[in-house]
């Protein structure tokens, strides 16, 4: 087939020039995006007891959170935490659908602040429609610099911010301003602020729409009851352009007056009046601008609104349904678990193995000896001293280690220890308890089970 004949199977994204438009949900997000951009690029300098409040510093596997000090042993606080999260998804998602990827998801909020350093430079919609369709001018070149200067110079504090919570951030700075930042840290600096950069820049609703598995799965937790935006076609159609001054009833119009605001203001350039698109992220800018309209042409506000199915078809909406409370009662329990456990957790992590080469040795004075490795770890930041002691045998004690010992913060201690019991007290299998008790707080104690072997009776 000759290539005059031939179609191409693929065709370049359009780009979308979203409109300015005031409005409730429009302050809404940027507040969003002020707060939540300010917390990442701020947190990173908190300091909390002489070191960074929030740092994850994987060399040293250590995890601070304020006070808090984790380690790769409580990794399921981890994996909890993300459950957690997950579930809360489910939750808001079921019953005010997609509020996450509107006002909150790290796309969105990067994207707002891209596209507002663009309406900066460039100017409002039809001022940078009527620039990219320009033959280059210097004005053009000027408006274009300038938005590019401040997309670089804001992606590479991003990503000088996001290598700043893995390593410490006042070192960073200075390591930077010597030109003596190690090859790695400025390779994940340089990478994240390129995925800033080429996300939030020129990806935007692309990443929304064909990257982002949530699109495609949102629908599995939609329901009738879910809050959702919507456009009452029953209100709003048949659509039709009119002056202010014409009776809709008298015309055979609907409400809507077919300005396509709503389609200019949407960030992803879909029509809402179409139905409910996976495409839509909710951030309710067609909201603000169907009201704004409503308002010039003395409409009742709420052609496009958040609403439910049931409540479009005049039936009544049940928010506390099974899901909901499935949900709710999985969150309270795991939280609930979180919490009980971060507040019993005790820094210190201790593992008895016991030697398996020998099963006993009969010493001297009818003595029974098991021979074991004690692991101890201390969890807390700074060296700490043990009291070592087993129970559960009468006249059991421990040979072969002192009665206390050092263990430096974060550290590891493999200590081989002996257990032994006189003969009369020592048969069969029987379970015997190893503690370590923190000389500086009593309440620092932890126990650890295991067996002590002997003749058989």
């Amino acid at each position: 087939m000759s290539n005059a004949n031939s179609a191409s199977l693929y065709e370049s994204a359009k780009k979308i020039y979203p409109r300015e438009m005031g409005g409730k949900f429009a302050n809404l997000s940027k507040l969003a995006t002020v707060s939540l951009l300010g917390l990442f690029y701020a947190v990173p300098w908190l300091m909390w007891n002489d070191r960074q409040a929030i740092l994850f510093d994987l060399p040293a596997r250590k995890f601070y959170l304020l006070e808090l000090t984790l380690w790769p042993q409580d990794f399921p606080y981890l994996a909890l935490l993300l459950i957690i999260a997950a579930l809360s998804l489910f939750f808001f998602t079921a019953l005010a659908g997609r509020l996450w990827c509107g006002f909150a998801c790290p796309q969105t909020v990067w994207t707002e602040a891209f596209i507002w350093m663009e309406q900066l430079t460039e100017g409002t919609r039809s001022q940078r429609m009527k620039l990219d369709k320009a033959p280059w001018s210097w004005n053009k070149l000027r408006r274009k610099g300038s938005k590019q200067f401040l997309w670089i110079t804001f992606s590479l504090w991003t990503g000088f911010t996001f290598v700043g919570y893995f390593s410490p951030i006042r070192e960073l700075s200075h390591e930077i301003m010597t030109l003596s930042v190690g090859g790695w840290t400025a390779f994940w600096g340089i990478f994240y602020g390129f995925a800033t950069y080429g996300n939030a820049g020129y990806m935007r609703e692309q990443v929304c729409k064909y990257m982002c598995p949530y699109a495609r799965f949102q629908s599995a937790m939609f329901d009738k009851d879910t809050l959702i935006i919507s456009y009452d076609e029953a209100r709003g159609e048949p659509r039709g352009g009119r002056k202010r001054s014409v009776n809709a009833n008298d015309a055979g119009l609907g409400d809507c007056i077919d300005c396509t605001l709503c389609v200019q203001v949407c960030p992803t350039g879909i029509d809402i009046r179409d139905g409910l698109q996976y495409e839509c992220i909710a951030c309710a800018a067609c909201i603000d601008a169907c009201d704004s309209v409503m308002d010039k042409m003395n409409y009742p506000r709420g052609l496009v609104r958040y609403t439910t199915e049931h409540a479009l078809q005049q039936g009544e909406t049940q928010v506390i349904r099974p899901r909901m409370i499935v949900y709710a009662a999985l969150l309270v329990l795991l939280i609930g678990v979180l919490v009980t456990s971060m507040s019993m957790r005790t820094p210190i992590i201790l593992d008895v193995i016991r030697d398996r080469n020998a099963l006993y040795r009969e010493l001297p004075g009818n003595i029974i000896e098991n021979s074991y490795t004690i692991k101890l770890i201390n969890q807390s930041n700074s060296a700490r001293e043990f009291r070592l002691s087993v129970t559960g045998v009468e006249g059991i004690t421990l040979n072969g280690v002192a009665d206390t010992v050092l263990v430096d913060g974060g550290g590891v201690l493999s200590l081989p220890v002996r257990a032994r019991a006189h003969r009369e007290n020592a048969y069969g299998i029987m379970k015997i308890d190893f503690i370590v008790k923190a000389l500086d707080d009593n309440d620092d104690m932890i126990i650890e089970d295991s067996r002590f072997l002997g003749p058989t009776p």
